[in-house]
């Protein structure tokens, strides 16, 4: 489920400092979106910045996650994905979507799915 979270006085994310730095205390959320003419794709990362943080950049870049939105922005289906990826594009006449995985030699990854 989606949810909508807004903190502070112009809903700006909330921070923590840490040497002088501003630390988000969210997650990771959505990297890219790609609206076509019967959907938006959406790629989401869903990690906590404690966890990003804690790992040291031991765990992979991007999202492994793709939700699918109706045109209104109802949740309509999601992809769990064999790669962390950043960027899309879609290609609904041909049911794929190209992808960047910043983690490999080959970034650029093809995925194919069904009708959503």
């Amino acid at each position: 489920s989606t949810h909508v979270v807004r903190i502070g006085e112009h809903d700006e994310p909330e921070f923590k400092v840490s040497d002088g730095y501003g630390i988000p205390t969210g997650i990771m959320g959505f990297s890219d979106v790609q609206v076509t003419d019967s959907a938006i794709y959406a790629v989401f990362h869903g990690t906590s910045f404690k966890e990003i943080a804690k790992q040291s950049g031991k765990l992979p870049d991007g999202g492994k996650y793709i939700y699918v939105f109706s045109l209104k922005g109802e949740p309509m289906c999601k992809y769990v994905l064999d790669h962390y990826i950043y960027g899309i594009w879609v290609d609904e006449a041909t049911k794929t979507i190209m992808a960047t995985d910043v983690n490999s030699d080959q970034p650029i990854v093809k995925f194919s799915f069904g009708s959503v």
